[in-house]
């Protein structure tokens, strides 16, 4: 699809969803200004978390892509709660971790080191925009053309598992994740030599060539960009938040897969599946 057709055909259908939710939210206020007053503050408490914080991402929190994430804040609030006394750090490095989930992270990475995806994804990702592949989705073990054994163990802290491909010159608008019951992590498996291939999380700047990995609570807005002439291949992970009660989170998150199990191609409907 030409890619002018694509954004007026995205452009088109924002307007009416904005139509829509303009007229939810004036319903909801009007006949139950309660449950309307309780959302905007968990929504305002949700969104403060946020750096540099403009009108901009103000719209897209309460009326844009991130309407998810606010629907969904007093759920998030209450796994912050959950995971006290550990505070959400945001950012995070490998070593913020709890100890029996670094070995996990740092297994996949060997996996990842050993196995060639690049080669094996290449010929199905080379002509798409943006594709992705599924290996483990909220600890469910999924089947593909391509098939890693070491991807469909058993872990402890682990419960998501797949590779993103951005082609050249392709880059993510900015948006929000809508749960806080895991932490994403992020590891560049091609080698970057340009800055220009980065990760944007409000102020903060993650360039591949200088850091492979990146761990964040991905219910902040955030941002990826590819503005070189090469693709970006990414594992991406998503781990149990961490707690003292780690039994009670994986819960939460079995809840939450029960929910999302046939739900993944809403939050990546701007991702080609590569199957």
């Amino acid at each position: 699809m030409d890619k002018a057709i694509f954004e007026e055909k995205r452009r088109k259908k924002f307007l009416i969803q904005s139509v829509i939710w303009f007229v939810f939210l004036l319903s909801l206020s009007y006949f139950l200004p309660a449950l309307m007053l309780f959302y905007v503050l968990c929504g305002a408490y949700d969104v403060s978390r946020n750096s540099d914080i403009d009108g901009r991402l103000l719209y897209r929190y309460f009326f844009g892509n991130g309407v998810p994430t606010w629907a969904l804040s007093p759920f998030n609030i209450l796994m912050d709660i959950v995971t006290l006394p550990y505070i959400n750090k945001k950012i995070y490095q490998l070593q913020d971790l709890p100890e029996e989930c670094q070995p996990e992270i740092n297994e996949l990475l060997e996996i990842v080191k050993q196995e060639k995806v690049v080669d094996e994804l290449a010929s199905r990702a080379e002509k798409i925009r943006r594709s992705m592949i599924f290996f483990k989705w909220y600890g469910n073990n999924i089947d593909n053309f391509y098939n890693v054994p070491g991807f469909h163990k058993d872990f402890k802290y682990i419960r998501t598992i797949g590779v993103s491909v951005f082609n050249k010159k392709e880059s993510t608008d900015e948006h929000f994740g809508p749960l806080r019951t895991t932490l994403r992590v992020l590891y560049n498996i091609n080698d970057i030599t340009s800055r220009d291939t980065y990760i944007k999380v409000r102020n903060h700047e993650n360039h591949w060539c200088e850091s492979k990995m990146f761990i964040f609570d991905d219910t902040l807005q955030h941002r990826s960009l590819n503005e070189t002439d090469e693709p970006r291949y990414c594992l991406f992970v998503d781990i149990v938040r961490p707690s003292k009660c780690h039994f009670v989170m994986d819960l939460f998150v079995k809840l939450v897969a029960v929910i999302m199990q046939k739900m993944n191609h809403i939050f990546y409907s701007s991702w080609v599946p590569l199957n």
